[in-house]
């Protein structure tokens, strides 16, 4: 039997990291109702919230970048949904996936395997350690290059 009770371990959605976590359970409203969890991985308190109950969002990309002009400025898209660009990117790609290192360094096109996030390919680089990466999700900006 799976009772709840302070003390237990849960999974919720945490605020802090983002993330569906383990918690801890440390107050109940009632005998079935959790009220305060605590993360184990951040270890902040917070209200319980189910993640079964939260609402999915469509992700849609903010802005489709493509390659800037001469004058330095960008032409931009109309927005569309992340994971329709994503998958045409990867669909396209000509380079195998290379697992993330921050210590390795990519270039726009490249594919990369990270641990967290997935697989995404390289939409830009920011600055000699700066990527703009795009997975199914999101678009991130991760370190690499680092010597």
């Amino acid at each position: 039997m799976n009772e709840l009770s302070v003390g237990k371990e849960i999974l919720a959605h945490c605020n802090k990291c983002k993330l569906t976590l383990a918690h801890m359970v440390v107050a109940m409203k009632g005998p079935t109702e959790i009220d305060k969890v605590m993360c184990k991985t951040c270890k902040a308190t917070h209200t319980f919230k189910d993640p079964s109950a939260k609402k999915a969002k469509p992700a849609v990309s903010k802005i489709v970048r493509s390659a800037k002009s001469s004058r330095g400025s960008s032409s931009r898209k109309i927005s569309e949904p992340n994971s329709v660009v994503w998958e045409r990117m990867i669909n396209k790609a000509t380079v195998s996936a290379v697992d993330y290192s921050i210590r390795t360094e990519f270039k726009s096109g490249d594919v990369i395997n990270h641990p967290t996030f997935g697989q995404g390919i390289v939409e830009r680089s920011i600055d000699s350690n700066k990527i703009e990466v795009l997975f199914r999700d999101d678009s991130k900006v991760l370190l690499h290059n680092k010597k």
